[in-house]
Order: structure tokens, then C-alpha cells, then sequence
């Protein structure tokens, strides 16, 4: 038997995974639609809420950037935080460690329904929602222009229609592109490594790790340029500060990923 990876026995090990993973997953985005719908329920305007429009008399959809990401970082944390859950309880903990298959192929599975699944389908059912959300405020534009600081050219765009037509926004949005990996990452490693209370614990864990990371670049930053002369800067800073960010974000994924193995295989001993 193949010890590092066949794709059979990792075709099967996807379809039982399926069976605990599953109902945390379902039940996690049933959570997620009924929050999108009520949020955007709650924020659908009126010709009497004067709030709903900006200074050039469009509407003011600004409120979805916050839904995105603050929805979006609970759904795929929480999944990833209770996906290897299981191996901190004794009795469970048995039965995983025996699943005929190799310790590669369990932390693959991992991976795939923490990473992909979960990012791809919150994509999806954001997507489908503002796209009906769209839709209806489209269809009732007449409604809308009632108002004296409607425009006269009032029209909605999608969340990603939007961010995908300004070039700041791709740029950003390429820069952090692996954030949802890498958040993953951290939580997938905090579901092999802690036996209870996993999200509490890694949500804390991390918050102390980051805080103690910035405190100690921030003093050693201003202890190498505090006798240096401020310059301008020369060429396009933001371009290098966003390729940065991207690269750190993706070794530090990688590096959480090669921890869960280890750890992981640990357990399987």
C-alpha cells in the first residue's frame, strides 16, 4: 500500500470525511445565508431613507465591504477550526487515527475542504446573492428616483463587477489574494494542535503572536532609522509593499501547512 498518496483511497477518504465535515460545513453556511439575506434585507433602500445615497446621488452600497470580509473571515475560520476537532476527543480520536489512509492524503483532504471549499462556495453564495440584490434594486429604479438627491443616471453595480473595474482595487485585491489561505492555515493548525475549545484558543493564540510580531518590528524598525534621514520615495513604493505582502502571506501559509503535517503525523504515531 501506497504510504504517501493514492488517489483511490483519497477519493474514499473525501467521501467519509464528508460525513462529519459536512454537517459543521451545511450547518455553517445556512448560518451565512441567513446573515447575508437578512443584512442586505435590513440595507435595501427606500425613497425615505435619505442615508442611502452619497453626495453624487447614487446609492450607497459601501455596506457590503464590511458583510464581505467580517462574514467571510468567520465562515472559513470556523469551518477550518473544527475540521481535525475530532482528534481531541479520545474515543473519536481512535477512529480517525485508524482510517486506512496515508497521513498525506488526510491532511490534503483537509486542506480541500477547508480551503477550497469552503473560500469557493462563500464566493459563490456572495456572488448569487448581491447579483439578486442587484437585480431588484435595477428593476425598481424608477422607485428610487422619488428622492431629490437621486441621480438621474442612478444604477448599481455588483460587489465584484465593481472591484474588478477599478485597477486599485485588483491590485489590492491580487496583494491579498492568499489572506483566506492563510487564515485557513492558522485555524486548520489550531484544530490538530489544541485536544479543546480550539477556535477560542487560536483566535487568542493568534491575536498574541501578532501583537507581540508588530511591537517587536515596530522597536526594531525604529532602532536601525532613528539616526537616518527621512527621503523621498523613488518609483512606485505601493507596487514593492503589496508584492511583500503577498509573498509573506503566502510563506507563512506554507509554513502553517507544514506545522499541521507534522503535527498531524505526530498524532498518527
Amino acid at each position: 500500500m501506497n504510504n504517501t498518496f493514492n488517489i483511490n483511497r483519497f477519493g474514499l477518504l473525501l467521501k467519509r470525511q464528508w460525513l462529519d465535515f459536512g454537517k459543521v460545513y451545511l450547518i455553517s453556511l445556512l448560518v451565512v445565508v441567513g446573515a447575508l439575506v437578512g443584512f442586505y434585507f435590513y440595507y435595501i433602500p427606500s425613497p425615505f431613507k435619505e442615508n442611502n445615497f452619497d453626495y453624487d446621488g447614487n446609492l450607497d452600497m459601501r455596506f457590503r465591504y464590511p458583510i464581505y470580509l467580517i462574514l467571510g473571515f468567520l465562515f472559513i475560520s470556523i469551518v477550518a477550526s473544527s475540521y481535525f476537532s475530532l482528534l481531541g476527543q479520545k474515543s473519536r480520536a481512535i477512529l480517525e487515527l485508524m482510517t486506512p489512509a496515508s497521513t498525506f492524503e488526510k491532511f490534503l483532504s483537509g486542506v480541500f475542504y477547508t480551503t477550497l471549499v469552503s473560500f469557493a462556495s462563500y464566493i459563490i453564495l456572495f456572488y448569487l446573492i448581491d447579483l439578486s440584490f442587484v437585480k431588484y434594486l435595477n428593476m425598481h429604479l424608477g422607485e428610487f428616483k422619488n428622492t431629490s438627491k437621486a441621480s438621474s443616471t442612478l444604477t448599481v453595480d455588483g460587489f465584484f463587477d465593481q472591484i474588478l473595474s477599478d485597477k486599485k482595487y485588483r491590485e489590492y485585491c491580487a496583494a491579498f489574494f492568499g489572506l483566506p489561505f492563510l487564515i485557513t492555515s492558522i485555524f486548520l493548525l489550531g484544530s490538530v494542535y489544541f485536544k479543546n475549545f480550539h477556535y477560542i484558543k487560536t483566535t487568542v493564540s493568534t491575536m498574541l503572536f501578532s501583537a507581540i510580531c508588530i511591537y517587536v518590528i515596530y522597536n526594531v524598525g525604529d532602532l536601525l532609522t532613528r539616526n537616518m534621514t527621512r527621503k523621498d520615495p523613488v518609483g512606485n513604493i505601493d507596487n514593492e509593499i503589496l508584492l511583500s505582502i503577498f509573498l509573506t502571506g503566502t510563506v507563512l501559509t506554507l509554513i502553517f501547512w507544514l506545522i499541521t503535517y507534522v503535527r498531524l503525523k505526530e498524532k498518527e504515531v
